[in-house]
Protein backbone atom coordinates (compact mmCIF):
# COMPACT_ATOMS: atom_id res chain seq x y z
CA UNK A 1 0.00 0.00 0.00
CA UNK A 2 1.38 3.52 -0.85
CA UNK A 3 1.59 5.70 1.72
CA UNK A 4 3.79 8.26 0.81
CA UNK A 5 4.71 10.22 -2.62
CA UNK A 6 8.26 11.05 -3.20
CA UNK A 7 8.91 13.63 -6.32
CA UNK A 8 11.96 14.75 -8.10
CA UNK A 9 11.71 18.66 -8.74
CA UNK A 10 12.79 19.40 -12.14
CA UNK A 11 11.15 18.02 -15.16
CA UNK A 12 8.19 16.63 -12.92
CA UNK A 13 7.02 19.58 -10.86
CA UNK A 14 8.88 22.38 -12.53
CA UNK A 15 9.21 22.75 -16.08
CA UNK A 16 12.65 23.24 -17.24
CA UNK A 17 14.85 24.36 -20.64
CA UNK A 18 18.43 23.56 -20.56
CA UNK A 19 18.49 25.57 -23.95
CA UNK A 20 17.63 28.96 -22.18
CA UNK A 21 20.24 28.77 -20.02
CA UNK A 22 22.90 27.91 -22.21
CA UNK A 23 21.91 30.79 -24.35
CA UNK A 24 22.05 33.22 -21.13
CA UNK A 25 24.99 32.18 -20.60
CA UNK A 26 26.24 32.62 -24.02
CA UNK A 27 25.09 36.01 -23.68
CA UNK A 28 27.21 36.73 -20.57
CA UNK A 29 30.31 35.21 -22.48
CA UNK A 30 30.50 32.12 -21.57
CA UNK A 31 32.89 30.06 -24.05
CA UNK A 32 31.06 26.58 -23.50
CA UNK A 33 27.76 26.50 -21.58
CA UNK A 34 27.11 23.29 -23.03
CA UNK A 35 30.10 21.77 -21.87
CA UNK A 36 29.81 23.23 -18.20
CA UNK A 37 26.37 22.65 -18.51
CA UNK A 38 27.15 18.86 -18.96
CA UNK A 39 24.57 16.80 -22.02
CA UNK A 40 23.51 14.24 -19.62
CA UNK A 41 23.74 15.29 -16.12
CA UNK A 42 25.77 17.53 -13.97
CA UNK A 43 28.96 17.39 -14.10
CA UNK A 44 32.71 19.88 -12.54
CA UNK A 45 31.88 23.01 -10.21
CA UNK A 46 28.07 22.73 -11.23
CA UNK A 47 27.93 19.00 -9.42
CA UNK A 48 30.22 20.54 -6.58
CA UNK A 49 27.61 22.97 -6.45
CA UNK A 50 24.74 20.70 -6.54
CA UNK A 51 26.38 18.00 -4.02
CA UNK A 52 27.39 20.55 -1.69
CA UNK A 53 30.92 20.43 -2.03
CA UNK A 54 31.03 24.11 -2.62
CA UNK A 55 28.45 26.92 -1.74
CA UNK A 56 27.53 29.58 -3.92
CA UNK A 57 30.37 32.20 -3.23
CA UNK A 58 32.84 29.40 -4.24
CA UNK A 59 30.67 28.53 -6.90
CA UNK A 60 31.03 32.01 -8.63
CA UNK A 61 34.57 32.38 -7.97
CA UNK A 62 35.60 29.25 -9.90
CA UNK A 63 33.27 30.24 -12.70
CA UNK A 64 34.06 33.39 -13.43
CA UNK A 65 37.29 32.85 -15.49
CA UNK A 66 34.85 30.62 -18.09
CA UNK A 67 33.70 34.58 -19.00
CA UNK A 68 34.79 36.96 -21.09
CA UNK A 69 35.57 40.72 -19.78
CA UNK A 70 34.08 42.30 -18.43
CA UNK A 71 33.02 40.00 -15.48
CA UNK A 72 29.49 39.01 -15.32
CA UNK A 73 28.77 39.80 -11.26
CA UNK A 74 27.20 36.98 -8.83
CA UNK A 75 23.87 38.55 -10.25
CA UNK A 76 24.06 38.54 -13.38
CA UNK A 77 25.49 34.39 -13.10
CA UNK A 78 22.52 34.13 -10.79
CA UNK A 79 20.37 35.08 -13.52
CA UNK A 80 21.50 33.29 -16.17
CA UNK A 81 21.15 30.12 -13.72
CA UNK A 82 17.92 30.01 -13.15
CA UNK A 83 16.63 30.41 -16.93
CA UNK A 84 16.96 26.92 -16.59
CA UNK A 85 13.60 26.81 -14.99
CA UNK A 86 10.85 27.93 -16.49
CA UNK A 87 8.27 27.45 -13.49
CA UNK A 88 5.56 25.48 -12.12
CA UNK A 89 1.98 25.78 -13.33
CA UNK A 90 -0.46 26.47 -11.12
CA UNK A 91 -2.53 23.25 -11.72
CA UNK A 92 0.55 21.30 -10.33
CA UNK A 93 0.37 23.51 -6.90
CA UNK A 94 -3.24 22.71 -6.59
CA UNK A 95 -2.05 18.76 -7.24
CA UNK A 96 0.61 18.78 -4.65
CA UNK A 97 -2.38 20.26 -2.05
CA UNK A 98 -5.12 18.04 -3.16
CA UNK A 99 -2.64 15.01 -2.86
CA UNK A 100 -1.45 15.62 1.10
CA UNK A 101 -5.12 14.51 2.17
CA UNK A 102 -4.55 11.30 1.09
CA UNK A 103 -0.68 10.55 1.07
CA UNK A 104 2.56 11.96 3.21
CA UNK A 105 4.22 14.04 0.07
CA UNK A 106 7.90 14.53 -0.05
CA UNK A 107 10.75 16.16 -2.03
CA UNK A 108 13.80 14.79 -3.36
CA UNK A 109 15.54 17.00 -5.71
CA UNK A 110 19.58 17.32 -6.60
CA UNK A 111 19.54 21.04 -7.13
CA UNK A 112 21.25 23.88 -5.54
CA UNK A 113 21.24 27.08 -3.25
CA UNK A 114 21.08 29.66 -5.75
CA UNK A 115 18.00 28.29 -7.65
CA UNK A 116 16.53 27.13 -4.30
CA UNK A 117 16.99 30.14 -2.53
CA UNK A 118 15.39 32.65 -5.28
CA UNK A 119 13.04 31.31 -8.41
CA UNK A 120 12.24 27.98 -7.20
CA UNK A 121 11.18 29.80 -4.14
CA UNK A 122 9.45 32.54 -6.16
CA UNK A 123 7.63 29.41 -8.00
CA UNK A 124 6.32 27.97 -4.79
CA UNK A 125 4.86 31.25 -4.04
CA UNK A 126 2.32 31.40 -6.62
CA UNK A 127 -0.72 30.87 -4.26
CA UNK A 128 0.41 32.63 -1.74
CA UNK A 129 2.19 30.04 0.17
CA UNK A 130 5.85 28.97 1.12
CA UNK A 131 7.66 25.70 -0.58
CA UNK A 132 7.25 23.95 3.13
CA UNK A 133 3.31 24.46 2.84
CA UNK A 134 3.34 21.42 -0.09
CA UNK A 135 5.77 18.97 1.29
CA UNK A 136 5.89 17.36 4.64
CA UNK A 137 9.47 16.51 3.87
CA UNK A 138 12.50 17.71 1.58
CA UNK A 139 15.43 16.52 0.72
CA UNK A 140 18.08 18.92 -1.60
CA UNK A 141 20.94 17.28 -3.03
CA UNK A 142 23.58 20.45 -1.52
CA UNK A 143 22.05 19.75 2.04
CA UNK A 144 22.42 15.95 2.11
CA UNK A 145 25.76 16.39 0.57
CA UNK A 146 24.97 13.82 -2.12
CA UNK A 147 23.32 13.53 -5.38
CA UNK A 148 20.50 10.90 -6.71
CA UNK A 149 20.70 8.32 -8.40
CA UNK A 150 23.41 7.33 -5.86
CA UNK A 151 21.63 5.16 -2.76
CA UNK A 152 23.18 7.44 0.25
CA UNK A 153 20.76 10.58 -0.97
CA UNK A 154 17.75 8.10 -0.65
CA UNK A 155 19.53 6.43 2.78
CA UNK A 156 18.75 10.23 3.69
CA UNK A 157 15.53 10.83 2.31
CA UNK A 158 14.71 7.72 4.39
CA UNK A 159 15.92 9.29 7.29
CA UNK A 160 15.08 12.73 7.46
CA UNK A 161 11.42 11.86 5.85
CA UNK A 162 10.46 8.78 7.55
CA UNK A 163 9.91 6.55 4.82
CA UNK A 164 9.89 2.65 4.13
CA UNK A 165 10.16 2.26 0.35
CA UNK A 166 7.82 -0.06 -0.39
CA UNK A 167 5.59 2.00 1.36
CA UNK A 168 6.78 5.01 -0.96
CA UNK A 169 6.07 5.73 -5.04
CA UNK A 170 8.65 7.85 -6.53
CA UNK A 171 8.36 10.20 -9.70
CA UNK A 172 11.28 11.28 -11.71
CA UNK A 173 12.07 12.08 -14.85
CA UNK A 174 15.29 10.19 -15.08
CA UNK A 175 15.12 6.21 -16.29
CA UNK A 176 18.84 5.90 -14.13
CA UNK A 177 17.32 7.37 -10.91
CA UNK A 178 13.54 5.89 -11.62
CA UNK A 179 16.14 2.25 -11.89
CA UNK A 180 17.93 3.04 -8.63
CA UNK A 181 15.18 3.52 -6.90
CA UNK A 182 13.33 0.40 -7.90
CA UNK A 183 16.23 -1.39 -6.79
CA UNK A 184 16.50 0.35 -3.14
CA UNK A 185 13.15 -1.06 -2.81
CA UNK A 186 11.41 1.70 -4.00
CA UNK A 187 8.21 2.02 -6.34
CA UNK A 188 8.79 4.10 -8.70
CA UNK A 189 7.38 5.75 -12.03
CA UNK A 190 9.24 7.79 -14.85
CA UNK A 191 7.98 10.96 -15.71
CA UNK A 192 8.07 11.35 -19.62
CA UNK A 193 7.90 14.98 -21.26
CA UNK A 194 4.16 15.88 -21.51
CA UNK A 195 2.98 13.51 -18.44
CA UNK A 196 1.58 14.95 -15.33
CA UNK A 197 2.04 13.19 -11.99
CA UNK A 198 -1.46 13.33 -10.87
CA UNK A 199 -2.38 11.31 -14.05
CA UNK A 200 0.96 8.63 -13.16
CA UNK A 201 -0.47 8.25 -9.79
CA UNK A 202 -3.65 7.54 -11.17
CA UNK A 203 -2.66 4.64 -13.64
CA UNK A 204 -0.79 3.16 -11.21
CA UNK A 205 -3.18 3.11 -8.68
CA UNK A 206 -5.16 1.38 -11.02
CA UNK A 207 -2.82 -1.32 -11.78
Amino acid sequence: MIKNLLFDLGGVIMDLDRNCCVEAFKRLGMKDPDEFLGLYGQKGDFLALESGEIDADEFHRRIRPLFGTPSPTDAQIDEAFNEFLIGIPVERLKALRDLRRDYRICLLSNTNPIMMESKIAEEFRKEGRELADYFDGVVTSYEARCCKPGKEIFDYAERTCGLVPAETLFFDDSQANVDAARSYGFKAVLVRPGDEFSDLLRDFCAE
